[in-house]
């Protein structure tokens, strides 16, 4: 862009990390509405604050009440949202910070995208992963009955199409694990990988 020119900042995100104790990543939580991605994003958030790791929240109703209340539910909107939700989440790993996004994030393109943004050990897809009918049944929003009932188009696992991970970091099956063995099954990956201590 012209007469915009990137400044570097003066401690680095490498400082950042060093000081915090840890890696900083996105932990990018996709699944279908009710899979149980905001639960377990805002669990593990919880579990990463007790064990002194610096992270924050990004959760998908949350973004479109601020930052992208301008955009709706059009393929074109929704790959627009993820864009400004990947710049976003980079930000907070240059920060250091683990960021812990929960978004359907229904496209395989879009994930792919803010994968590109960061670099290799800084993206990590987890997908929360249960069946239609459980999410339906547990339709904590009355979401699902509305889209049934015609009230809401273009929802998705209903009439817009949700592209399943082909190789995430992580599978989550949240109708299989209680919420504490999903939690686990986290945290033992990023100590594994020697992300977190």
């Amino acid at each position: 862009m012209a007469n915009i020119v990137w400044h570097h900042t003066a401690v680095t995100k490498e400082d950042r990390r060093a000081k915090n104790g840890h890696h900083s990543a996105v932990l990018w939580f996709t699944g279908l509405s009710g899979s149980g991605k905001s639960t377990l994003a805002n669990a593990v958030s919880k579990k990463l604050f007790e064990l002194g790791v610096q992270n924050y929240v990004l959760d998908g109703d949350n973004i479109r009440h601020g930052l992208n209340k301008d955009l709706g539910f059009s393929a074109e909107d929704r790959t627009e949202n993820i864009r400004r939700i990947g710049e976003v989440a980079k930000l907070f790993v240059d920060s250091g910070q683990f960021v812990l996004t929960a978004f359907i994030s229904p496209f395989a393109r879009d994930r792919q995208l803010v994968r590109q943004l960061l670099e290799q050990d800084e993206f990590i897809e987890i997908y929360v992963k249960c069946p239609l009918e459980e999410c339906e049944k547990r339709d904590p929003k009355g979401l699902y009955k509305k889209a049934r009932n015609g009230e809401i188009r273009e929802f998705t696992g209903i009439d817009s199409p949700y592209e399943e991970p082909t190789s995430p970091e992580l599978t989550i099956e949240t109708h299989r694990y209680s919420l504490e063995e999903c939690i686990d099954q986290v945290i033992t990956y990023l100590r594994e990988r020697q992300l977190i201590k």
